[in-house]
């Protein structure tokens, strides 16, 4: 994207971690914001912290129709948008497919898939018709590499990837480009959502190792914004230096 000439940058689940660390990084290039999330007032709060245009969206995702009349009556000039950081997501327990609950479940879904297309489709039109814009989705190491507990979160973030890459297959002739970020531990108020509130068990997630932050994702998603607009950063994988990768899983039963 050239910063040189004024743009607009949507970005869902603006409220915290990511999506936060976001809005930040591209207020100091001026970028104007629109800044989508359920939590009013820490949309309130920040727009205070920033000193760039914004238009904020008090939203959820997984409303279809409100989805929909948000973002089709944006006044002007924040209706060109030239950036959508896809971001609102979240997951939910760590139990095992056949005792989690399916309310979890119908949760994920709705918001990681159903929800991050529901704002795709919604932006991608007026993209088409200026013929610009970058759509970054956030995707997760979950969508590739399993783990005991991640069943429906994991596959959800495997649809945003396999997602974004079909989209640039559609897409192929336009001057629209997409990128899938896909990060792996990084210390925001994921855990804590995904524990329902237990912040302890949230902490321990990170103790003893330095995760990711939400700035090292923003700055991963600003570098993949601001590369010539003839470059397309398919996709970022990105993990703290003491994560990896385990063994495969081998359980011996008697015969």
């Amino acid at each position: 994207m050239d910063l040189t000439r004024p743009a607009v940058a949507l970005i869902t689940g603006a409220t915290s971690g990511f999506g936060a660390a976001c809005a930040r990084r591209f207020a100091a290039d001026g970028i104007a914001l629109v800044l989508a999330g359920r939590r009013e007032d820490r949309l309130q709060a920040l727009q205070r912290d920033l000193s760039t245009p914004v238009h904020l969206l008090p939203l959820d995702v997984r409303d279809r129709d409100a989805v929909a009349r948000a973002l089709t009556t944006l006044p002007p000039p924040f209706d060109a948008i030239d950036v959508l950081v896809n971001n609102a997501g979240l997951a939910l327990g760590l139990e095992p497919a056949d005792r989690v609950s399916l309310d979890a479940w119908e949760t994920m879904v709705d918001t990681n898939i159903k929800g991050l297309m529901y704002v795709m489709r919604a932006v991608l039109p007026g993209m088409a018709a200026r013929d610009r814009g970058h759509i970054v989705q956030l995707g997760s190491v979950a969508g590739t590499y399993p783990y005991p507990g991640g069943n429906v979160y994991g596959a959800t973030k495997a649809f945003v990837h396999q997602l974004s890459l079909n989209l640039r297959a559609d897409l192929v002739g336009k001057n629209i480009r997409v990128t899938s970020i896909e990060p792996g531990m990084a210390e925001t108020e994921f855990s804590e959502v995904r524990f329902e509130g237990d912040c302890d068990r949230a902490r321990a997630v990170y103790t003893g190792l330095q995760a990711l932050s939400p700035d090292d994702v923003a700055d991963a998603i600003h570098w993949a914004v601001t590369r010539p607009a003839h470059v397309n950063i398919n996709r970022i994988e990105v993990m703290p230096t003491m994560q990896a990768f385990g063994p495969f899983a081998v359980s011996r039963r008697p015969t």
